[in-house]
């Protein structure tokens, strides 16, 4: 019995990928494509939205 192969869209060029363990960028297609999305991450062109905490706040979490 043959395992599916899980096939996956490259997140910067949307180049489809076999996620296999002998990939070493999944998700992405390549070096190249790990790098650019990595330089976006340092720019900060993505965030993720985060709740900040009232550090006046008397509600102490125990």
């Amino acid at each position: 019995m043959s395992e599916k192969i899980t096939i996956v869209s490259c997140p910067t060029c949307g180049k489809k990928v076999a996620w296999l363990p002998i990939n070493r960028f999944r998700p992405f297609c390549s070096e190249r494509c790990k790098l650019i999305d990595l330089g976006a991450w340092a720019k900060e062109d993505y965030s993720v939205d985060a709740q900040e905490d009232d550090p006046f706040s008397d509600d102490i979490a125990r």
